[in-house]
């Protein structure tokens, strides 16, 4: 047991973890939703069109969650610290390089492709593995915690961006979110061991040490083979559908276009990001809520309320009269809503796969979300191009949720699998 410098509070240093975490998640959250702030802002500075923008959202998108699978085994190789400042580093130096772009490829190139790769490391992929490693109770609360830090990444972030970008155009705001993502390397380095045998420590609410993990295998054999062993389930193909639609529907269609949705309908910029502040508001309770449910409750059965709640809050949006009142309406209840779906999904990931597999195999889970995210992110930009309008691509995503609802109920359930040696 390699034990390293001692930390206060026994036990209880777990939830120092957590917190470091969730200050990563958020930071990374925040960087994910700023397109949707600087849409219209590029379009003003460059003349670029929304599917032409919208191109480095589904890229970013995209990449950010199929680095996922290959972030969870890199974690297993060269630990979560190491990965996690290399990932915190490449975001604050794609971002602030974005500052200099003069041509939308270049955009592609910052926002799309290494903002993804780095964001890619600093997500929902990362509470797993750390939630896992560091408790052995209430994981479902401290997965639905960390999960709402994307909320929370969009309570803080959006409206102070949007202020800044109707203050000061886009440039401050790309160098904004770099500098978050910067001061938070040293307090990685700082506060986050490795595991908790490495401070002399069992995980919270363990009475004995687990067994030491196996030798770590090459990174690309541990992501190709949990995902040969969870593709022959039909499980596995459940969970990714779901997820794909969880994507499609949140942070691809309304975290990306929400904002420019509401320019559509006369509504100021920083007045609609403070509804998507709002909505993160609510979901930072109804995420974490749903952690405690999922530790208590079938949960199919809350993912069959989540995705029906979604879909029908997408179809009532789009037919809304878009004041204040229907609006705060949408926002309490798909608020309440946004990714309340991940605590449900990845307890249902880790019975099916054991702990060992489980964070690599939600991995490949959460590639789906981001896949339908990224099909939301261009898809909707460019029916919005071709139709004028954003009515097809909300009326699509809601019977996408509905659908999603119904699928949820045919996954099985099964004593959890004990972790593989």
């Amino acid at each position: 047991m390699n034990i390293g410098r001692a930390r206060p509070f026994g036990q209880n240093y777990a939830f120092v973890v957590v917190a470091v975490i969730f200050l990563a998640l958020l930071a990374a959250a925040g960087q994910r939703s700023a397109p949707g702030v600087l849409i219209r802002p590029l379009e003003a500075a460059f003349g670029w069109s929304r599917d032409e923008i919208s191109v480095s959202a589904a890229v970013g998108i995209f990449l950010y969650g199929m680095v996922g699978p290959f972030a969870a085994a890199l974690m297993a190789s060269v630990g979560i610290r190491r990965t996690l400042i290399y990932a915190l580093a490449l975001m604050a130096a794609a971002t602030a390089a974005s500052s200099f772009m003069t041509a939308s490829w270049q955009l592609v190139a910052t926002w799309g492709v290494l903002s993804g790769l780095g964001s890619g490391c600093v997500a929902i992929v990362l509470g797993a593995t750390v939630v896992n490693r560091w408790f052995v109770s209430n994981r479902g609360l401290m997965m639905g915690l960390l999960t709402a830090s994307a909320a929370t990444g969009t309570l803080v972030f959006l409206p102070v961006l949007a202020w800044i970008a109707d203050a000061w155009g886009w440039r401050p705001v790309v160098l904004s979110v770099s500098a978050a993502s910067a001061v938070l390397i040293p307090l990685v380095w700082w506060l986050l061991p490795e595991r908790p045998a490495d401070i002399g420590q069992l995980p919270y609410g363990a009475a004995e040490a687990p067994p030491p993990p196996p030798p770590a295998a090459g990174m690309l054999t541990q992501a190709f083979g949990a995902l040969g062993r969870a593709a022959r389930t039909s499980a596995f193909w459940c969970l990714f559908a779901t997820f794909f639609i969880c994507g499609l529907t949140t942070n691809g269609l309304v975290g990306t276009h929400l904002i420019a949705l509401c320019g559509d309908q006369g509504i100021p910029e920083v007045q609609a990001a403070g509804l998507l502040a709002a909505m993160g508001l609510f979901d930072l309770v109804g995420t974490t809520g749903s952690g405690w449910l999922s530790d208590r409750f079938d949960p199919r059965k809350l993912l069959f309320v989540y995705y029906g709640v979604r879909g029908l809050s997408l179809i009532y949006l789009i037919h809304s009269d878009f004041t204040i009142y229907s609006l705060g309406l949408f926002s309490v209840f798909y608020g309440l809503d946004w990714i309340a779906t991940v605590p449900p999904t990845l307890r249902l990931t880790t019975e099916h796969f054991g702990d060992r597999d489980a964070p690599v195999v939600f991995g490949w889970i959460a590639a789906g979300h981001q896949i339908g995210a990224a099909t939301a992110a261009f898809g909707a930009g460019w029916l919005r191009s071709a139709q004028g309008n954003y009515l097809e691509a909300f009326v699509i995503a809601g019977a996408t949720g509905l659908a999603a609802a119904v699928i949820s109920l045919a996954i099985g359930r099964r004593a959890p699998v004990a972790a593989r040696a």
